[in-house]
C-alpha cells in the first residue's frame, strides 16, 4: 500500500481524490446490490463485475475489505408510493400466484449464479432487507425522533425540505437542485398525506392487497425502498465508511435519499468516497426490451439471442466488461465480443507462454527495461481510478514481449531473473487475481493437465467427425449434448472444430 498512491473520482465532488481510509489498512466498502424480482439485468452485471474488480484491487494492494452488497428483497416499488405502487416483488408474486419469498428464492439463486459463472469474488456480507425490519423500524422512530419526518395515516414521510434548509448539500451528489424537484413535481394520488411533493416515503401503510407486511408503531406496512441501505451500511461498517457504490442510474432518488436518512438519523454524511458505474448499451443503444435489443445473461451464454451469431462464454463477457472503465457506457455487440474473445485468447495463450520461459541473463538490455516500464505502468492505470482498460494495455504489450520472447526474436539472456520473476507474478496476478479471469482456453493455462485435456478432446472431436461423416446423427448429438453438461462447448468452423469451456 505504501508504494500505490491510489486516486478514486468521487461522485459526490466531481474530482479524482487520493484515497485515504478512515482506518489505516482496513476499508468499509457498500456496494448496492439486486432487487430480486427478476433474473438479474445485464446491465447490473455489469455494474458488479465493475465493483468486483474494485474489491479484487484493493484486496491485491493489502488491504482488508469489508465489503457489503445487499439484497433488496421488500419495500422496491413499481414507481411512487404516491401512485398506489407496488412491491416489485409482491407484484410478481400476485402475478404468479405464489408466495413472495418463493420469488425472492428463485431470483436470488439466479442472481448468484451468474456472478459465480462471471467469477465474482462472494462479498463479506450479503444482508437482506426482510432480515432487517426492526432496524428499519428504529432507524425510523430515530428520524421521527430527531424531527426531520412525520407520521400520516400510517405511513411515516421524510421531511425533504426542512432538510435541505438545514443542510443544504441536498442534491450535490446529483447534481439536482431542490427547486428544481420542486417545479416538476406531479400532482399525485396520496399527496395530500404530504407536507410537500418533495418529502419521501419512509415506512409505507400496506393497502389490504399489499402482501408483504410487517408491525410496525404505525401499523401493518412496509419499509421505503431507500431506508434499507441506510440501515444495513451503517450497522455493518458504521456511521461513517470508506466507500459507496452502485449504478449512476442510483444516484438520485436512491443515493441521495440514503444520505439525508443517515444525516437525519446520526448527525453524519455516511461516505467518503461515492463511486458511481456507467451503463451497459447494445449496439450503441440503451438496452431496451420495448427497442427489442435486450439480451439476457442466459441468451449472451447459450446464443440463443438472435442478435448474437454464436455462443460467448462468461469470461468473454467479463472480458469485454473490463475494456471500458467503470465510469464510461460499455457497448454491447457481437462484434465487440468477437474482438473481446480474441483479445481474452491472446492473455492466456501469453500467460501459457510465459509460464514456460526462464531467463538466462544476469544483465539488463533493453527489453528488461521495457518489461519493468510496462509492469510498472500498469500498477500506475489500476491506481488511477482503477483503469483496466489501460491496464489491459499494458498486459498487451507485456505480450508481444513474452511472445517474442517465445519465438526467440528476444533473447532472454538479455532479460534478468528479477525481471523475469516480476513479470510472471504480475501478469498471472493481474489476468487472475485482479481481472478475475479464468482459462477457459484448452485446459486452463499450463498446470500440467493442458496437454492430456487437448489431446483427449481432439479425440472426442475426431469421433464426432467420423459419426458425422458416416451419418451417425444420434452419436453426433450424443457427444455435443454430454459436452455441453460438463460445460464443454463445440464450434464447427470452416477451419474445423474448436471448443471452449462455458
Amino acid at each position: 500500500m505504501k508504494s500505490h498512491e491510489l486516486k478514486i473520482y468521487n461522485s459526490l465532488t466531481r474530482q479524482k481524490e487520493i484515497f485515504k481510509p478512515l482506518q489505516e489498512g482496513h476499508i468499509g466498502l457498500y456496494v448496492c446490490g439486486p432487487t430480486v424480482y427478476n433474473n438479474v439485468h445485464l446491465g447490473n452485471c455489469r455494474t458488479f463485475v465493475n465493483f468486483d474488480l474494485i474489491y479484487r484491487y484493493l484486496l491485491h494492494l493489502g488491504y482488508k475489505v469489508r465489503y457489503v452488497r445487499n439484497i433488496t428483497d421488500a419495500g422496491h416499488l413499481v414507481g411512487d408510493v404516491d401512485e398506489g405502487a407496488e412491491d416489485k416483488i409482491g407484484r410478481m408474486a400476485r402475478l404468479e400466484q405464489i408466495e413472495p419469498m418463493e420469488i425472492v428464492q428463485r431470483y436470488t439463486l439466479d442472481f448468484k449464479d451468474k456472478m459465480q459463472k462471471l467469477n465474482t469474488l462472494a462479498p463479506s456480507i450479503e444482508p437482506t432487507a426482510t432480515g432487517h425490519i426492526v432496524e428499519q423500524i428504529e432507524m425510523v422512530q430515530e428520524i421521527l425522533d430527531k424531527g426531520f419526518a412525520y407520521e400520516r395515516n400510517g405511513s411515516v414521510y421524510f421531511k425533504t425540505v426542512e432538510f435541505a434548509q438545514k443542510y443544504p448539500y441536498y442534491g450535490q451528489l446529483s447534481g439536482k437542485k431542490l427547486e428544481d424537484l420542486l417545479e416538476t413535481t406531479r400532482e399525485l394520488n396520496k399527496q395530500d398525506e404530504k407536507d410537500h411533493p418533495a418529502d419521501f416515503a419512509l415506512w409505507v401503510k400496506a393497502p389490504k392487497e399489499h402482501l408483504m407486511r410487517w408491525n410496525s408503531p404505525w401499523g401493518e406496512g412496509f419499509p421505503g425502498w431507500h431506508l434499507e441501505c441506510s440501515v444495513m451500511s451503517t450497522k455493518y461498517l458504521g456511521e461513517k465508511f470508506d466507500i459507496h457504490g452502485g449504478g449512476m442510474d442510483l444516484q438520485f432518488p436512491h443515493h441521495e435519499n440514503e444520505i439525508a436518512q443517515n444525516v437525519g438519523c446520526c448527525g453524519v454524511a455516511p461516505v467518503q468516497y461515492w463511486m458511481h458505474a456507467n451503463m451497459l448499451n447494445m449496439n450503441g443503444q440503451k438496452m431496451s426490451k420495448s427497442l427489442g435489443n435486450s439480451v439476457e445473461p442466459d441468451e449472451l451464454f447459450n446464443g440463443t439471442n438472435k442478435l448474437l451469431s454464436k455462443a460467448y462464454s462468461p469470461m468473454i463477457v467479463r472480458f469485454l466488461f473490463l475494456q471500458s472503465h467503470y465510469r464510461s457506457v460499455s457497448d454491447l455487440s457481437d462484434s465487440a465480443l468477437l474482438a473481446a474473445e480474441k483479445g481474452y485468447r491472446r492473455l492466456m495463450e501469453a500467460n501459457r507462454n510465459l509460464e514456460a520461459l526462464h531467463a538466462g541473463g544476469s544483465s539488463s538490455g533493453e527489453h528488461d527495461k521495457h518489461i519493468r516500464h510496462l509492469i510498472k505502468e500498469a500498477f500506475a492505470h489500476m491506481d488511477d481510478d482503477f483503469n483496466a482498460p489501460r491496464a489491459l494495455a499494458s498486459l498487451f504489450e507485456l505480450a508481444t514481449e513474452i511472445n517474442k520472447m517465445k519465438s526467440g526474436d528476444i533473447d532472454l539472456k538479455h532479460i534478468s531473473g528479477d525481471t523475469m520473476e516480476s513479470l510472471k507474478n504480475t501478469y498471472h496476478a493481474f489476468i487472475f487475481d485482479i481481472f478475475g479471469l479464468k482459462d477457459e482456453t484448452h485446459g486452463g493455462g499450463g498446470n500440467g493437465e493442458a496437454g492430456v485435456v487437448d489431446g483427449l478432446m481432439d479425440l472426442v472431436i475426431a469421433l464426432r467427425a467420423k459419426a458425422r461423416d458416416n451419418k451417425d446423427w444420434g452419436t453426433s448429438d450424443q457427444i455435443r449434448d454430454t459436452l455441453q453438461k460438463l460445460q464443454i462447448q463445440l464450434k464447427d468452423g470452416k477451419d474445423g472444430t474448436s471448443w471452449t469451456r462455458q
